[in-house]
């Protein structure tokens, strides 16, 4: 059968690129090996959420006293919070199963192989398309020094889906998913050891941030560990023995623990997917593409995890829909990476933009900085969750926003504003003259825009 369109997986890139071109009128294919959506909804971004939200009710249950609600004998249930995990992605794989159908995209079960001349093959069968876009994703990266085993060393799958809850857990990678569920296992009672190599955790967000999410970890009773490295696990029965190196003092301690959690990155499905027999370049697990997502081979192109930029969802859904316009003749600016937000769901939540301070001073800009903390917030006050803050930086030249950095109760809800504001060019001054309600988590922006200058009222 001949298409004019044919994507290679079914993820958050994958099925927009897929509905994206139905709607351009292409006759659009997509294959797909596993689940409809892809990691995100299935094994990532969506079901993890799930768990977020029931460690924050637990949470919540325990410290109802606070409230002003009596609510005794709370216990976590890790079953019943798995299962309503699983649940969630379940519905909103049947939610992306039902956008294809209503676009009249084809959904081609199996592994699918670029292959010269315009063609997939998709276990054996060829199927032949005018345009094919790869959209593969990524994986769960394997360290030598740990080998996953699916029981003793997991990756993010096997956590996201423990039937037994580990009575302590050591949790190697402090990134968006090393974070989350070192958060989740700490809240529901694992003992948790957060091991970063980097010196700080969330190696990719503000120091500040980063600083009070270890406050906020270690206040959980969370042991947090920058600066060091895995080195081994030994395996002895039901205990893993893991030698960890202090890369500062250079001295190695072995933590015992029931379960170790490798979470140090992803690498991209590549491998037998035909890019040498199609003469497709790639260099170090990544495609080359243009800014259009074109490879060097008319008529192939790639989105989302396998090309260069980061692996995030929002990030391969906007690649898509610039790809498939640009095929469909139709105007479609690049994706602006500069202004690429990232969130962390943890409580309390991260969420930033831009260069963080110690980036744009190393960039050569003036910096001004403003900063808001939620503990002199009336919102924050009386939703009881008062830890964090709002961080801008700013160019005391032009007064244009170089970076926003978030700490605290939902502010990865938060983060678009100021997206928007660096889309579009507008200044501190500018974004500050917005009038923001209260009593809101949002105030937060505007107190910290406004002490940039040096003019908040409440800061």
């Amino acid at each position: 059968m001949k298409y004019d369109l044919i994507v290679i997986g079914s993820g958050p890139g994958g099925y927009v690129a897929a509905v994206r071109g139905a709607q351009r009128g292409m006759k659009t294919a997509v294959v797909e090996r596993e689940n409809l959506g892809g990691i995100c909804l299935n094994w990532g971004c969506i079901p993890t959420k799930a768990l977020m939200k029931s460690a924050q009710a637990y949470n919540y249950v325990r410290h109802a006293a606070a409230y002003g609600v009596k609510a005794e004998g709370a216990e976590a249930d890790l079953n019943a919070m798995v299962d309503r995990s699983r649940g969630v992605a379940q519905t909103m794989n049947k939610g992306v199963e039902f956008l294809l159908k209503k676009n009249n995209v084809d959904v081609l079960r199996g592994t699918g192989r670029v292959r010269p001349n315009h063609t997939v093959e998709v276990d054996g069968t060829p199927y032949e398309a005018d345009h094919i876009i790869i959209a593969t994703g990524a994986r769960s990266r394997v360290m030598p020094q740990m080998p996953q085993d699916g029981k003793h060393i997991i990756g993010y799958r096997e956590a996201m889906t423990l039937r037994q809850q580990p009575k302590s857990m050591l949790v190697c990678g402090s990134g968006a998913i090393g974070s989350e569920f070192a958060f989740f296992y700490q809240s529901i009672g694992t003992a948790v050891t957060l091991v970063e190599f980097m010196p700080q955790i969330l190696p990719n967000e503000d120091e500040e941030v980063a600083a009070q999410m270890s406050r906020s970890f270690r206040k959980m009773g969370m042991k947090v560990m920058p600066s060091c490295s895995v080195e081994k696990v030994d395996i002895e029965g039901d205990v893993c023995h893991v030698t960890v190196k202090d890369l500062k003092k250079n001295t190695e301690t072995v933590i015992d623990v029931d379960v170790v959690l490798s979470a140090v990155g992803v690498v991209t499905n590549l491998e037998d997917l035909g890019l040498e027999e199609t003469g497709i370049r790639y260099e170090r697990g990544k495609i080359e593409v243009d800014e259009h997502y074109r490879t060097n081979v008319e008529g192939y192109y790639a989105i989302g995890d396998v090309v260069h930029g980061p692996a995030l969802a929002h990030v391969a859904g906007k690649e898509a829909i610039c790809c498939v316009d640009s095929i469909a003749g139709k105007e479609s600016a690049p994706v602006n990476y500069a202004n690429v937000p990232g969130c962390t769901y943890t409580t309390p939540e991260v969420a930033s933009v831009g260069l963080t301070e110690k980036k744009a001073i190393d960039a050569g800009h003036n910096v001004k900085v403003g900063k808001f903390f939620f503990k002199a917030s009336g919102k924050a006050t009386a939703a009881g969750n008062t830890d964090g803050f709002v961080k801008v930086v700013a160019d005391a030249d032009t007064d244009k926003i170089l970076g926003c950095h978030m700490c605290g109760d939902n502010v990865t809800e938060m983060i678009a504003e100021v997206v928007a504001a660096r889309e579009q060019g507008l200044t501190v001054r500018q974004l500050a003259a917005a009038i923001h309600p209260h009593p809101t988590m949002s105030e937060a922006v505007m107190e910290a825009l406004e002490a940039v200058h040096g003019e908040a009222i409440h800061g």
